[in-house]
């Protein structure tokens, strides 16, 4: 039987159905992982960097500025209710938690006397920046931002095309190493 060497994997004839389902599924992942991490880059430009940039400012102005962009932004995708996860409904997947937190943060911020002293203004800035950021494992601080918010109302879906790609991707690399 002829066989064909292609980067390492040998293609024999009579295998191209196999061969083309299995890149298929190969490609399938590839985009949906392109896909995520573009979603992701979306949600950071139009939400969390500002929220980032709220948290991180030192006037009440500028804070009330950049948390404003993130609620509008919020408000026009409409996250202002249910749950980013797909079976168990998990208190850091809550989207109304959050959103009503961001919402009161802002009410806060535009409340504030502008005669308020310097001592208020610091402390409803600190309130802020434990509402907005949270400390990672390592230490690192990061958005607070329900988990798979970027791909909400799709979540399901990209579940299940994730879980069937890379399982087709990986029976094919199993089918490849364990043919003789």
């Amino acid at each position: 039987m002829e066989a064909t060497i292609f980067n390492g994997f040998i293609f024999r004839k009579g295998k191209t159905v196999r061969n083309f389902v299995g890149c298929m599924f190969i490609v399938l992942f590839l985009v949906w992982f392109i896909m995520r991490c573009v979603f992701g880059i979306q949600l950071q430009i139009a939400v969390t960097g500002h929220l980032k940039r709220a948290a991180d400012a030192n006037t009440i102005s500028l804070a009330q500025k950049e948390l404003t962009t993130a609620l509008q932004e919020i408000e026009r995708r409409g996250l202002k209710t249910d749950y980013t996860s797909i079976f168990f409904q998990t208190p850091d997947e809550d989207i109304e938690f959050w959103y009503n937190n961001l919402s009161s943060a802002s009410k806060e911020l535009e409340i504030l006397s502008p005669d308020a002293s310097q001592l208020e203004k610091s402390n409803i800035l600190m309130k802020l920046r434990e509402t907005l950021l949270d400390k990672g494992e390592n230490g690192a601080q990061h958005v607070t931002c329900p988990d798979g918010l970027s791909i909400y109302p799709r979540n399901v879906f990209f579940a299940i095309w994730g879980l069937i790609s890379l399982l087709g991707a990986v029976g094919y690399f199993m089918v490849i190493f364990f043919d003789n």
